[in-house]
């Protein structure tokens, strides 16, 4: 059994990066996962995914995990979860592992993995456009990756921002952002991790060198850069399968025409294959999408699994 707090304890960032890294480039079975709506009076709807993956004769682990956007309003977090970790070879349980911690840190490092692909190595200011849960994973993570030296924060809510600072102070200079068009002009690398349905990022304000990361939007009704960001950037998504069905901000362009398959440059699978060299110049504006992939979860349990038993 391994809790919220032992996750967070085994995976730091540097280690967690490298590992889905070598994941993406293994050979990981990986369906496209389940993914259901389901009603809560008076509250938006909530989603429940099943997310399965493994490694032929080694591991399978399994995911189940509920997002229920209305918990915000009850000071809970949105995502919750568990994750099961079975032998391969026997089919035997392995670990019962906190899904929430491992889906937070995990997403936050797949997004990392792809600024080491796309952002510049000079960046050093970061805008995170979020105040949930994942706000602090994201700074962490990406600092692990790029020498990150001021954090800006942009909510609707500011006093929720407020909190993400205070919990940064005299750790790096780390500010609220109240003008968000002010503050995507500023930052190097802007990472939106919100619920929004309606863009909030618009390609006008992006200006060369900059990276772009999308976290949230996870259904295709959800978008949070409007499609100028698509026409001005060079698009990449964590895996072509499943953001291009599941993802709103490369559903919707895709199906407008926007966006064609053969737009999207390339996915993790490519970027860390070296099938796609990343970003090509330092006036590049990239554009990541991702949309979770059941083998970075895999990923994040066996590296928690396997510190557990070492120590």
């Amino acid at each position: 059994m391994i809790d919220a707090e032992t996750v967070t304890r085994l995976t730091p960032f540097d280690a967690l990066v490298a590992a889905i890294r070598e994941m993406f480039r293994a050979d990981c079975v990986m369906p496209v996962r389940h993914h259901h709506t389901i009603a809560v009076p008076g509250e938006p709807d909530a989603t429940a995914l099943l997310m399965p993956a493994w490694t032929v004769g080694e591991h399978i682990g399994v995911k189940l995990v509920n997002v229920f956007p209305g918990n915000a309003d009850r000071g809970l977090p949105a995502v919750s979860g568990v994750y099961v970790l079975f032998d391969g070879k026997t089919g035997q349980p392995l670990a019962l592992i906190d899904g929430g911690e491992l889906t937070v840190r995990r997403t936050a490092a797949a997004s990392a993995l792809a600024v080491d692909y796309l952002a510049r190595r000079d960046a050093r200011h970061l805008l995170v456009v979020a105040t949930g849960r994942l706000a602090l994973h994201q700074i962490g993570a990406f600092r692990a990756v790029r020498p990150i030296e001021r954090i800006t924060v942009w909510g609707r809510n500011p006093d929720r921002a407020a909190k993400i600072v205070e919990a940064l102070q005299g750790d790096i200079d780390a500010r609220v952002a109240t003008d968000l068009e002010a503050a995507v002009a500023q930052a190097d690398i802007i990472s939106c991790a919100t619920l929004a349905t309606a863009p909030l990022i618009r390609g006008a304000w992006l200006r060369p060198g900059q990276h772009l990361d999308l976290i949230g939007g996870f259904t295709p009704k959800m978008r949070e850069a409007d499609d100028d960001c698509i026409r001005r950037a060079t698009v990449f998504c964590d895996t072509r399968a499943g953001a291009t069905v599941e993802a709103g901000d490369l559903v919707q362009p895709l199906a407008s025409g926007v966006l064609t398959p053969e737009g999207i440059a390339a996915d993790l699978y490519e970027l860390c294959r070296g099938a796609h060299c990343g970003r090509a110049s330092e006036d590049e504006i990239t554009l990541f999408k991702a949309a979770g992939a059941a083998l970075e979860d895999l990923a994040g349990a066996l590296l928690a699994y396997q510190r557990a038993g070492e120590g």
